[in-house]
């Protein structure tokens, strides 16, 4: 039983995942708003219906692993090793991302980047998902602290995590490389972060 479980819960990630790679190659051919629903159902040769029951938002089959994006500063910080500030987590975690090329911090291509870029309803979602990042945070900081003191540093956290990944997309879309936009961008990371922790030393 748990093995037909397991082979029936595969197979609807697997069709899931074909569902939003269609999804996102028509995206980029055609623009997201001129994109339908039963076009993408045609192409992943699936019902309408099917589309709908996977994704049931539009936007969220190109930006399909939202649900990790929106809980990975969270994951970063409440699992971080005694002692380690949440700044200090936050910077290694953005560190490893910027040198591994994550796509959780901007790194996408430049048809996936100017497909939300040239999209206003992809844009806005992105702007949403980036707020509720940061509510996330604020939740898993005010484990360890106030409330007014984890929105804070969520605030700034998410500041700084904002302007990385929109950095990245700016640059990705200029036709830079990922290995050129880490090249650049590490040392601008570094100086946020210092910043970071220089608010850090000032609290009482």
């Amino acid at each position: 039983m748990d093995t037909e479980m397991g082979l029936r819960e595969s197979k609807k990630l697997q069709t899931r995942q074909e569902i939003s790679d269609h999804a996102t190659r028509l995206f980029m051919e055609k623009g997201f708003e001129a994109t339908t629903i039963a076009e993408i159902a045609v192409a992943a040769r699936v019902a309408k219906k099917t589309v709908t029951n996977y994704f049931t938002r539009k936007e969220d089959l190109a930006l399909d692993h939202h649900e990790a994006y929106v809980q990975g500063l969270a994951d970063a910080v409440a699992d971080r090793p005694d002692g380690e500030s949440p700044t200090m987590a936050f910077g290694r975690t953005l560190r490893a991302a910027l040198t591994d090329h994550d796509p959780v911090v901007g790194f996408s291509g430049k048809d996936f980047a100017g497909m939300i870029a040239e999209s206003p309803t992809l844009t806005a979602r992105l702007r949403e998902l980036h707020d509720l990042r940061e509510a996330a945070l604020a939740d898993a900081l005010a484990d360890k602290s106030d409330a007014p003191a984890a929105r804070t540093s969520a605030a700034l956290i998410a500041a700084v995590d904002r302007l990385i990944f929109r950095r990245i997309q700016e640059l990705t879309l200029a036709g830079s490389t990922d290995d050129e936009i880490t090249t650049l961008l590490l040392p601008e990371a570094e100086s946020a972060l210092s910043a970071l922790e220089r608010a850090d030393a000032r609290e009482p």
